[in-house]
């Protein structure tokens, strides 16, 4: 997607393996959607609650969101660009092609 950061399944399995402090997985889906399945180590935070959040963020940390496809997870990232946060990245794909990937789903 233009203008947006973007990590890749395989890419952001290998630094789930020693995820840094400063490195935040966030799961923008609804909490019925999260239910059904995450990424391990992720915190579910969805996209209509990010502008009530967003000064808990800073650019001294890492964000990657995703969701189901990776289209509200796109646009997480260029909200929070456009609030001046700019180390956001997008999981490409999201969760879906995570599971596709054989990539594990904590519940």
């Amino acid at each position: 997607m233009y203008g947006i950061n973007e990590i890749d399944v395989n890419e952001l399995n290998k630094q789930l393996e020693n995820l840094p402090e400063n490195v935040k997985l966030i799961d923008v889906r609804t909490p019925a959607e999260a239910a059904r399945g995450k990424i391990s180590g992720s915190e579910n935070l969805p996209l209509h609650l990010i502008p009530l959040k967003v000064n808990e963020f800073n650019n001294n940390e890492t964000i990657i969101f995703y969701c189901h496809s990776g289209a509200r997870s796109a646009q997480a990232c260029a909200f929070m660009s456009s609030k001046g946060i700019n180390n956001v990245y997008n999981l490409r794909g999201g969760i879906a092609t995570w599971a596709q990937m054989g990539m594990p789903i904590a519940m």
